[in-house]
């Protein structure tokens, strides 16, 4: 698993948190890494938004490749996955005060003057690898 060093590494490639982390279990589930990071792309910062943790959707999308449905109607399947979304949830929630980006970090990075402190504060390389290393310690529990 990778340690904060290693998730800063990956973030001085130029690679977001849900990429990080999706990437990351990507071998694991049969997955293309370099795929998974495409797929995750469009995640980090909240969609760059500050909604839902970038951690965290790419952490769910590792639940939805190992647990999801993909056949019409199989109910169970969906239900055991969304089962597994919620134990992800509440582990990460015992962890972290949110799975919201701007409520975690403390600021609305979708907002320049936020985004101004957050860069100030140095939140992306002190706040974010520990969150990540959170989400992923989480997913080894539960994949």
């Amino acid at each position: 698993m990778l340690t904060e060093q290693g998730i800063l590494e990956n973030f001085g490639k130029g690679f977001d948190c849900s990429q990080v982390v999706f990437g990351e279990c990507a071998a694991r589930l049969g997955l293309d890494e370099a795929l998974a990071k495409k797929i995750a792309a469009c995640f980090g910062g909240g969609m760059w938004y500050g909604h839902e943790c970038g951690a965290v959707t790419g952490a769910l999308m590792a639940v939805g490749a190992k647990y999801g449905h993909s056949e019409p109607g199989d109910a169970d399947t969906k239900n055991a996955a969304l089962a597994k979304m919620h134990e992800f949830r509440a582990k990460f929630l015992e962890r972290q005060p949110s799975c919201v980006c701007k409520e975690i970090l403390g600021y609305d990075l979708s907002v320049p003057e936020d985004m101004q402190k957050i860069q100030d504060e140095g939140l992306l390389t002190t706040r974010c690898p520990k969150v990540v290393r959170d989400a992923l310690e989480v997913l080894e529990e539960i994949l």
